[in-house]
């Protein structure tokens, strides 16, 4: 199974250009799509979006990434072996939620071409030329060893959202994530929270921690933990990127309040 993930959309051809280069080398494989409405270059959405999705597929699935600003430069092209899966995408940190959580077993830089669609890729377009043959081909049952040169884990590019800092009466995060619904998710985990009486604080405003979008009217503003296990701010009913004007990385506070 090969999952994809790309910033391309689907009002081009791009992403079924990149099924057409995988069918054509093995036309049985499983492709499935996990998003490709990743905004624009948006390394922080893609980072959160493979790091939400990677629990949920089976094991050997080959997750295609690709949100590469850096395209034709000098960055790598790699493919990375975990216990449950591998990964195959630009050298960005696009990965990096991933193996921040998760042991890297085997790191290669995509260098052998003979894997590649073309020996001579294009310089705008690796999605179609390096990596999705090169995922085919690991799908297929090629080995990573002979798909490049390994290196080491510890070279690969971190793309950092900073740490949770701790406070007096409680938590600074940021925004990590802006869902469809324009839900801001924040990179404060559950463990924090969990037990606790709580709020949030963004540029002054007071948000109560709920357990529901209903225990608000609806329009107001809340905090809840989301699915994905991490402290988020909704609007009940409504976009709360848009009635709070919050964008990727800006600070948020969560405050532990004394229950009554």
């Amino acid at each position: 199974m090969i999952a994809l993930l790309t910033d391309f959309g689907n009002d081009d051809v791009y992403v079924g250009v990149m099924k057409g280069v995988i069918t054509t080398i093995n036309p049985i494989l499983q492709l499935i799509d996990l998003t490709h409405q990743i905004p624009p270059q948006n390394l922080a959405a893609a980072r959160f979006a493979l790091m939400n999705a990677y629990n949920y597929f089976p094991v050997n699935t080959v997750y295609l990434a690709v949100v590469d600003p850096g395209v034709g430069s000098k960055r790598r092209a790699i493919a990375l072996q975990l216990e449950n899966g591998y990964l195959v995408g630009p050298d960005n940190g696009i990965f990096s939620g991933i193996f921040s959580k998760y042991p890297i077993l085997t790191a290669v830089e995509l260098t052998n071409s003979e894997y590649w669609r073309l020996s001579q890729p294009s310089s705008t377009f690796h999605g179609r030329d390096i990596f999705a043959p090169v995922a085919a081909h690991l799908a297929s049952g090629v080995s990573l060893q002979k798909l490049g040169n390994k290196i080491n884990p510890d070279t690969l590019v971190n793309f950092s959202i900073g740490e949770c800092q701790s406070k007096t009466n409680g938590i600074e995060g940021c925004i990590q994530y802006i869902d469809h619904f324009g839900n801001l998710v924040s990179n404060i985990p559950i463990s924090y929270v969990e037990g606790k009486t709580w709020c949030v604080q963004i540029n002054g405003l007071t948000i109560p921690g709920c357990k529901t979008y209903s225990d608000v009217k609806m329009g107001e503003v809340l905090a809840v933990v989301g699915s994905h296990g991490f402290v988020e701010i909704a609007v009940n009913g409504g976009n709360a990127q848009i009635k709070l004007g919050m964008k990727y990385l800006d600070n948020l506070q969560v405050l532990f309040l004394q229950s009554s």
